[in-house]
């Protein structure tokens, strides 16, 4: 099995790099993926083409967050 590398650009959307399958969770079908090549996917939400990225994130000043936050049981 390939590596699968998962990129968070800054204010823009996740790359996906590696040979992964991305399926429709509705149909079961495959959407994208399966050769290797990277796919970009909407973190925004304001994308037309999800999920993803059609580059609505620049028109709409998406500002995004870098780190993960922490979740703590509440």
């Amino acid at each position: 099995m390939s590596d699968v590398t998962v990129h968070v650009r800054p204010n823009g959307p996740y790359k996906v790099v590696g040979a992964i399958t991305l399926i429709d969770d509705e149909t079961g079908e495959p959407v994208a993926g399966g050769d290797g090549e990277a796919i970009f996917l909407c973190r925004c939400g304001g994308s037309t083409n999800k999920p993803f990225c059609d580059g609505t994130h620049s028109k709409i000043g998406f500002q995004g967050a870098m780190a993960a936050v922490q979740q703590t049981d509440g």
